[in-house]
């Protein structure tokens, strides 16, 4: 039996310079949207190392390498303290009911290769931000998206 997961999670917003985002469909739950998403996997990861961790896992893309340097891959300073969707309660303690998400954002190349764990994840779509935040179906999430605009700069 795995051990319950941690209410500590990452949300990461996986964009190019245009815009563009990355939205993701869950296996678990076709037709349901997101952004990258991940609890850490003992108290104390750094959540830098969590964001890093489950980019690799869901979408293959290596933060780190030469055509993703770290430094891409940006905290927005930006959390989000939310119930935790009863379907999923299960996998946490009994008794835990929210989840902190912090938010990053992760600038790409639009040709990068994404690679998508089929136990996770059905398929992948890059669409404009604003049509990508209404495909989200986390409110949090669609938010983190509309959010971009005002962290490009720094993710430059």
């Amino acid at each position: 039996m795995r051990p319950p997961k941690i209410p500590e999670s990452v949300l990461v917003v996986i964009h190019t310079a245009e815009l563009e985002v990355l939205l993701i469909e869950r296996a678990d739950r076709p037709g349901y949207w997101q952004s990258v998403t991940g609890s850490k996997d003992r108290i104390d990861e750094p959540l830098t190392e969590t964001a890093v961790r489950e980019v690799l896992e869901e979408t293959g893309i290596r933060v780190g390498s030469a055509e993703v340097p770290l430094d891409r891959l940006r905290d927005w300073q930006l959390s989000n303290v939310y119930e935790i969707y009863p379907v999923w309660r299960h996998r946490y303690a009994e008794g835990v009911t929210h989840n902190t998400e912090h938010v990053f954002g992760l600038r790409v190349p639009r040709d990068i290769p994404v690679v998508l764990a089929p136990r996770e994840h059905l398929q992948h779509v890059w669409l404009p931000y604003r049509e990508a935040a209404d495909r989200c179906f986390s409110p949090s999430n669609a938010e983190a998206v509309l959010q971009l605009p005002n962290f490009l700069s720094s993710d430059s």
